[in-house]
């Protein structure tokens, strides 16, 4: 009796383990596959959106180097988190919304240090590298740079809103309601925003531009 009950047991066991394989090697398989699938759907996303970030970063930041390392760490983060996108929005304006917080991420990240090194009294030398304009854009011609230069600068005062509605609005030339969309605002907001950067730039590049015109 006792071996029987052995014998039952071990039986039991091995078709316990048995199933407890199978469940793990088909657990195994839908992980590989869905990986596959995801591996194949960000490749996708990187090929159709690549430029479209490097150039949404380049407008903002105006560097060369510094939007490829935007557009680096956007797909970075898209990676991460492609898996968990609810498609409440398309991927284009989901895609827009990273790249922009990225972009004033760095800004951010920049501009403090740079009050660092000013409060850390740095050298002379620091400090003209600081305040020299680092100004690269491969879509103005040569011979408009210094102009561009200045446009930029003053796009640069504005509020992160206003900024980010301009740019879209004006250099990417998107509608007020895909504006709307990707920055979560009233079309209304998106207007009024729009509004009053061309008020502000009119205003300052007005100033600016005569002041240019006067040294040349």
């Amino acid at each position: 009796m006792i071996k029987l009950v052995l014998i039952f047991f071990i039986e039991s066991s091995n078709i316990e383990y048995f199933i407890l394989s199978k469940k793990s090697f088909a657990i195994i398989v839908l992980e590989s596959k869905q990986m596959i699938e995801n591996q194949f759907h960000f490749e996708k996303l990187y090929h159709e959106y690549k430029k479209l970030v490097f150039n949404v970063a380049l407008n903002y930041l105006q560097n060369i180097e510094d939007a490829e390392e935007i557009t680096q760490d956007v797909f970075v983060k898209i990676y991460n988190s492609v898996d968990n996108f609810k498609q409440e929005s398309s991927y284009k304006t989901w895609i827009y919304r990273i790249t922009i917080n990225q972009c004033l991420d760095y800004i951010k990240q920049k501009n403090s240090q740079k009050r660092f090194f000013i409060f850390g009294k740095k050298s002379q030398n620091e400090q003209e590298y600081l305040t020299s304009s680092t100004f690269e854009h491969p879509g103005i011609l040569m011979e408009n740079k210094e102009e561009a230069a200045i446009l930029f600068s003053v796009i640069n005062t504005l509020t992160e809103n206003q900024k980010t509605a301009f740019l879209l609005s004006k250099l990417d030339g998107m509608s007020n309601s895909e504006i709307s969309e990707i920055m979560e605002l009233s079309i209304s907001s998106i207007e009024s925003l729009v509004f009053r950067a061309k008020v502000t730039l009119q205003e300052k590049l007005g100033e600016k531009f005569t002041n240019y015109r006067k040294k040349k």
